[in-house]
């Protein structure tokens, strides 16, 4: 890999703790230290998969760019995570912050630490619908199907809805849809 080049990153995050929306976009500010970040989806709100006794998470799904390394940008994920207070418990506990690296450019890798691109992408709604949003056209590098094609043969998925843009620091969610 050559240390200069700039690689496309997906980054998926979920927060269902404190304030996750504030959560979510102080986490899009961070990683904007180390990812050049050229697309945030909106933010969606899905039931919890795996641990269901937890509130539901809000999630985004961030494209950008990076220099970094995969695993080097996993750990500065990680650091990012500490950061808003992330502590991990058991596996899908309820978090205040969560990042996911979920594909690298075109890197397919099997470590201990990082799988790429992430093992459960396409058979998660609250990953799909977002990176569909944002990466219609990414083709997953094992599968060879786009973002859009998983998302529309994706087997039953948890319950997604969109709810709107991710708000700015103080900025209050701006809605879906009219109300009423």
């Amino acid at each position: 890999m050559n240390d200069d080049a700039r690689h496309e990153v997906l980054l998926g995050l979920g927060a269902n703790l404190g304030e996750p929306l504030e959560q979510l976009s102080a986490a899009v500010r961070a990683l904007s230290a180390f990812v050049r970040v050229d697309a945030v989806s909106s933010v969606y709100r899905s039931e919890p998969v795996g641990y269901a006794d937890q509130p539901d998470f809000y999630n985004v799904v961030v494209r950008g760019t990076t220099a970094m390394h995969p695993e080097a940008l996993l750990d500065a994920a990680r650091g990012v995570e500490e950061w808003l207070g992330r502590r991990r418990t058991f596996a899908n506990a309820p978090r205040t912050i969560d990042v996911d690296l979920l594909a690298y450019g075109t890197v397919v890798m099997r470590r201990d630490a990082l799988t790429l691109p992430h093992p459960r992408l396409h058979l998660r709604g609250f990953v799909l619908h977002p990176l569909a949003e944002v990466a219609p056209d990414w083709t997953h590098p094992v599968l060879r199907r786009t973002a859009r094609e998983l998302l529309s043969t994706a087997p039953a998925l948890e319950r997604v809805e969109r709810v709107g843009a991710l708000p700015g620091p103080g900025a209050p969610l701006a809605p879906a849809r009219p109300p009423g």
